[in-house]
């Protein structure tokens, strides 16, 4: 057993005090404390434009979502379906981009505190510079990042993705993950980990599946973290039920949708909002 001399204890419990303190972590202690359920939100980073963008999160934050996921506007957003995919498409027209969404969060820390987390592909950040966008984003208040396109193996192989640092990396389980590759990705979980449940492309289902429960047992088995759960979850009653099951619900497409469909509407982030309310609401 290697033995540690009395300045080697002090120096790794100073490093410890000196770690930041992650939003996420945080919010998850305290909704379990008060045995509460998570909603977690997503929207697209500069959808419609970077102001109504922004009021959109400050709702977001007012109508009680305890996480909010921000999508970098990208080009080719394959995992996506085509209500996110156009969400994309509108931010990118309206000028949005990788550093608009870090100012965007920038503003957004003026008067919040809620958790955020950067949901993107591997090649805006890549591009970006890795290590660089990592630092940058945890400085502007990002908490995590869910690279959709980068499976941690991968990610351990590659010298260049070794050094992202300062923000919580959320893993992504399907229900059709090996039962050897969910215990891998659930011990290296940071935050939380996000379940699907069920396979396919965002918002590209009604409902979400009927199995979610043994979903979430199989990822809790081998983990503390906590486990929410998205896709095709659109209504009150659905966020009840997935809720009653896991420790947290991601609505994404839904809101979304609203967004679609108000994009010229100077009140969409009010409506955003008042949906959301319903949502948040029925999990409590």
């Amino acid at each position: 057993m290697t033995e540690f001399s009395n300045q080697d204890f002090l120096l790794v419990h100073k490093q410890e005090r000196l770690r930041p303190v992650n939003r996420l972590d945080t919010t998850f202690e305290s909704l379990r404390a008060e045995g509460k359920k998570a909603f977690v939100a997503y929207v697209a980073g500069g959808d419609p434009d970077f102001d109504r963008s922004l009021n959109i999160l400050c709702e977001l934050a007012e109508a009680g979502a305890d996480v909010i996921e921000l999508g970098l506007p990208f080009s080719d957003p394959l995992a996506d379906g085509i209500v996110n995919q156009m969400a994309a498409d509108r931010s990118l027209k309206a000028g949005g981009s990788t550093r608009g969404c870090l100012e965007l969060i920038r503003e957004f820390r003026k008067d919040y505190q809620t958790p955020l987390v950067l949901f993107t592909y591997l090649n805006p950040v890549f591009s970006y510079g890795y290590e660089q966008f990592h630092h940058d984003a945890a400085a502007a208040g990002a908490d995590g990042i869910l690279l959709l396109d980068l499976p941690p193996d991968e990610a351990e192989k590659n010298a260049d993705l070794a050094s992202g640092r300062g923000l919580h990396h959320i893993q992504l389980i399907a229900p059709t993950t090996p039962e050897e590759r969910v215990a891998r990705l659930a011990d290296s979980a940071e935050g939380f980990i996000y379940a699907l449940s069920r396979t396919g492309v965002t918002g590209a289902h009604g409902a979400p599946s009927e199995g979610i429960g043994e979903t979430v047992a199989r990822i809790k088995a081998h983990t503390q973290v906590p486990v929410c759960v998205g896709f095709g979850i659109n209504t009150p009653e659905q966020a009840a039920l997935v809720a009653s099951v896991s420790d947290g619900v991601v609505v994404g497409s839904a809101i979304v949708k609203i967004i679609e469909n108000n994009a010229k509407d100077p009140m969409v982030a009010k409506k955003v909002g008042t949906f959301v309310k319903t949502l948040v609401e029925a999990i409590r």
